[in-house]
């Protein structure tokens, strides 16, 4: 709009334009049908000076001669004589649609003008009504080839690239108007298709809409002669009789190339919110001016819901609204989020139990102030009276899932029967995508709650190191995946971690990683090695089944001991960051076969570690791309794993942040990071039994005095009691080593009981005068959790107790 916006303002009919640059006239009619603008180009091309021409009647400063008889336009089509008349209708009468045309003006008294025009009209509350541009066809030079850039067509796509620019420059051209205000023009020619400046490499110059559209306007008129002859009881002209069936088939063809282009617009995905906006953004403004769409409460929350007809009742959620009216109109007095009922006397009711579009040709008064009636201290009439509405049913498999409320400026024409067919067929074809997206929303609700059950909640501080962790599901369509990890807690302080991957994706991934997860956290808690762990999870996956392979990685942290004891089944190897130094290695294990593949051997590892080392495990749907080799992947683990972070979750973050960003990534993730603190040996108390009676009294007394040195005196009456009851059991069922006393202060003060009994002790029901079982009973009662666990050498019997705060 640049130079030739120039040239319009320069003034026209000097010279001959270079192709492309074409000077323009730029006039504004108001809605009185009086000159508002008159552009310095206006001047030049009419003779009228700016003054004399603003506040006067736009058909007296151009007067139209008619059409330009026997000759042909610049495009090479013959003149119709309905073209210079569509310039006086455009400037007289309420113009809704654009046109554009050729006509001969009686400007001076020396002779007449032969002009293109281009009329635009402005629908807004503001007081400009048309905007006209118009080109001396003199101006225009000679040939042909002046006008190759000047062509029919329309801008149909709301991305247009010049949408900025065009409003940041029509300030410029009629300086009255806002930023807002031509923001909002430049917005509703866009949407609406209306002709705009065709933008070349350097030039942008007017270009003439379908001149279809003036013609159809002079069968508009032709209609009307026909209808007025018709009520005066005069006979039809047979040609009045073509034109109506030639407009019916006009408008037809228009409607349905409308449905067509509506339904390439919506449904370009399956999330519900970007639906919703894509189906009231296609019928704004071409359709309607204001389009409010309302859903079921279940259908926004993406759950199920009865069959049935709706009642007064039913909550409705206004989920989008859009229009055309200024900002912030509309968003106080309907926001949208907002949820209600309707009571039956509305025609929204109407409408949402009868499953059939409802039509008001205007709303009354009295329709106003009954719909006002619903909105609590908002007046809703001043946005609704007077205007035209439509309420079409937004309906999939007989079922009403909302409706959309249209409404027509009161300048427009008002909704008929052709627009409420046309409306309930745009809504049966919006009701099918928001089903299909209520579907899908619906689908992945329930999937993101199976994978959510299915994922531990992984305290992030367990014996002797803190844990965190992060899960991110692959593609949209595949959110369930095989992907898992665990955290399980051992006795003697210790921890297993565990990552795993079931190869595939989907439900049926899902429900196998459930059963080896479950299957994994019950051997941990047997204290399987973890070479032994493997075998029997293999052994499990050949029983449920030759058809999923699985990788796994389980690693044993002993925070006392300071080392790690891991195996590995297929899996990609884990990162052990060290706290010292700061390098990262990736640790070499054996590999083994995957889980379900049957008759392979594990092996297993042992680490030291030391307080502030980091383990990094995860799944390779982290580090591996299509079409990259593995090891970029894990080389980017590596270092992304030793930068330095503030907190766990920062150096997850961290980590995904680096590897989540190369693209190409279509796998789930499971990542798991475990800073092992370690437990100091200070914090650490053991003591030897003879297999005595008496030694009971001594691990007493050493328990309550180990406590006082910790400054735990609180706890040492309890702890002394239930040590008391273990060390009794021990003594009175151990064969021939001595037993194992031992205290830890780590986040709890834990007590271990080891001795060489393979049998476990249970928790019976002990009556008064049973001699045995009152042991366990106590400890059960007073600690805070307790258990046993075979060891090679026989039994652990262990509780714990909540440290006092300090």
């Amino acid at each position: 709009m640049d130079r030739g916006i120039d040239r319009a303002e320069q003034g026209a009919g000097a010279e001959p334009a270079e192709p492309g640059r074409v000077p323009l006239a730029v006039v504004v009619v108001d809605r009185d049908g009086l000159v508002s603008h008159w552009s310095r180009g206006a001047r030049r091309l009419f003779g009228v000076p700016k003054e004399e021409a603003i506040g006067r009647t736009a058909l007296d400063l151009l007067p139209v001669s008619g059409a330009l008889p026997d000759e042909r336009d610049p495009f090479g089509r013959a003149a119709d004589d309905g073209l210079g008349p569509g310039l006086a209708s455009s400037l007289d009468g309420g113009l809704s649609y654009p046109a554009a045309g050729r006509a001969r003006l009686t400007a001076s008294e020396d002779g007449r003008i032969d002009v293109l025009w281009w009329a635009y009209p402005l629908v807004g509350p503001g007081p400009e009504r048309l905007l006209v541009l118009a080109a001396d066809t003199d101006g225009l030079g000679g040939g042909d080839g002046a006008f190759e850039r000047i062509a029919p067509g329309f801008a149909l796509h709301t991305d247009f690239p010049g949408a900025e620019e065009l409003a940041r420059r029509l300030p410029e051209i009629l300086p009255s108007m806002s930023v807002g205000e031509s923001a909002r023009i430049v917005a509703q020619v866009l949407e609406l298709g209306y002709p705009i400046l065709e933008f070349s490499q350097n030039d942008r110059v007017p270009v003439t809409p379908d001149w279809g559209v003036a013609r159809r306007a002079e069968r508009r008129a032709r209609r009307e002669r026909a209808a007025r002859a018709l009520a005066a009881g005069e006979p039809v002209p047979q040609e009045l009789r073509d034109e109506g069936e030639d407009l019916e088939y006009a408008a037809v063809r228009e409607r349905l190339e409308f449905l067509n282009e509506v339904s390439g617009r919506i449904g370009t995905s399956l999330d519900l919110s970007r639906t919703i906006v894509e189906v009231s953004r296609a019928v704004v403004p071409r359709f309607t001016d204001v389009a409010g769409t309302y859903l079921r409460e279940q259908v926004v929350a993406g759950e199920g819901f009865e069959d049935g007809v709706p009642d007064t009742t039913t909550m409705w959620h206004r989920v989008a609204l859009e229009h055309t009216d200024e900002p912030g109109r509309w968003d106080d007095v309907v926001p949208v989020g907002e949820a209600m009922p309707f009571p039956a006397h509305t025609p929204f009711f109407q409408c949402m139990t009868s499953g059939e579009p409802v039509l008001v040709p205007r709303i009354s008064e009295e329709m106003g102030h009954a719909i006002a009636a619903q909105f609590d201290k908002r007046d809703i009439r001043p946005l609704i009276t007077g205007r035209s509405m439509l309420v079409v049913p937004l309906k999939a498999r007989n079922v009403v899932l909302g409706f959309m409320i249209l409404l027509r400026h009161p300048e427009r024409p008002v909704f008929n029967d052709m627009d409420r067919v046309t409306g309930a067929e745009l809504a049966a074809r919006a009701g099918l995508v928001l089903d299909n997206a209520r579907m899908y929303t619906f689908q992945e609700n329930v999937a993101e709650t199976l994978q959510d059950s299915m994922l531990p909640h992984i305290p992030p501080r367990m014996a002797g190191c803190d844990i965190a962790t992060r899960y991110l599901p692959g593609t949209l369509l595949g959110r369930v995946g095989g992907d898992w990890f665990d955290a399980v807690k051992l006795h003697g302080g210790r921890t297993a971690l565990v990552v795993g991957d079931v190869m595939g994706h989907g439900l049926n991934s899902a429900a196998m990683m459930g059963q080896l997860r479950t299957a994994v956290q019950t051997m941990a808690g047997l204290d399987l090695p973890p070479a032994q762990l493997l075998r029997n999870l293999d052994d499990l996956a050949q029983r449920l089944g030759d058809s999923y392979l699985a990788t796994c990685l389980y690693a044993v942290y002993d925070p006392i001991a300071g080392e790690l004891h891991l195996a590995n089944a297929g899996h990609i190897p884990p990162v052990l960051v060290r706290a010292h130094d700061g390098r990262s290695e990736l640790l070499d294990l054996p590999t083994g076969a995957p889980i379900g593949v049957g008759g392979v051997p594990f092996e297993a590892i042992r680490v030291r570690v030391e307080p502030g080392d980091r383990l990094v495990m995860c799944t390779d749907g982290l580090v591996e791309v299509r079409g990259e080799d593995i090891g970029v992947g894990l080389a980017t683990l590596c270092e992304s794993a030793a930068h330095p972070a503030a907190s766990m979750d920062d150096a997850c973050d961290t980590i995904i942040r680096a590897l989540n960003t190369r693209g190409g990534r279509k796998d789930d993730v499971a990542l798991l990071m475990a800073r092992l603190g370690g437990i100091e040996p200070d914090d650490v108390a053991e003591w030897r039994l003879a297999l005595d009676p008496a030694e009971v009294g001594r691990a007493r007394a050493a328990v309550r005095e180990q406590l006082h040195d910790w400054g735990l005196a609180k706890l040492a009456a309890p702890a002394e009691l239930m040590a008391g009851e273990l060390v009794t059991n021990a003594v009175r069922h151990s064969h021939a080593r001595p037993v194992a006393l031992r205290l830890v202060r780590g986040d709890t003060l834990l007590c271990e009981v080891d001795d060489d009994d393979h049998e476990l002790p249970t928790l019976l029901h002990a009556g008064p005068l049973d001699e045995a079982g009152r042991g366990l009973r106590v400890v059960s009662t007073l600690s805070r959790e307790w258990g046993t666990s075979r060891t090679k050498a026989g039994k652990t019997v262990w509780f714990e107790l909540t440290l006092p705060r300090r």
